[in-house]
């Protein structure tokens, strides 16, 4: 069934829904889960442009992510800090990792703020070229 799952997090306590829901599904299909945070501060949005060094957001975005691995035993996981422009990425990510399925939470926002804060999910949705899972964050 999927052989590559993408898991967005945003290193919040939405992360919850979506990491439970992935961990039953990657047990059932033995799938790789590939965790990917996207750093979109100015440090990350300029890293390479201004050669800059990792900020301590930056060092916290990985340190996060190497903890999300211990939560998901049992399962091959491996991990990507990119930068930049969320949907961007998630999209890019997708296609160069070779993900069979997009999973990420959502907030539940309604009418202006999903014009404000439902951004990256509308984009995503709209452009990546596999299914996307989208849980509403508990």
């Amino acid at each position: 069934m999927y052989r590559k799952i993408l898991v967005a997090v945003e290193n919040s306590a939405a992360d919850r829904t979506i990491l439970e829901h992935v961990r039953q599904l990657g047990t059932l299909t033995n799938a790789e889960v590939l965790l990917v945070h996207v750093a979109d501060g100015f440090a990350a949005r300029h890293f390479n442009d201004l050669q800059l060094r990792e900020s301590e957001e930056i060092k916290a975005d990985r340190a996060y992510l190497e903890q999300l691995v211990a939560s998901l035993p049992g399962l091959k996981v491996t991990t990507e800090l990119a930068m930049g422009d969320p949907a961007d990425e998630l999209i890019r990510l997708v296609e160069e990792r070779q993900a069979d399925l997009l999973a990420m939470s959502t907030h539940g926002h309604r009418f202006l703020n999903d014009l404000i804060r439902g951004t990256t999910v509308s984009k995503v949705r709209h452009l990546v070229k596999v299914p996307v899972l989208l849980l509403r964050a508990q």
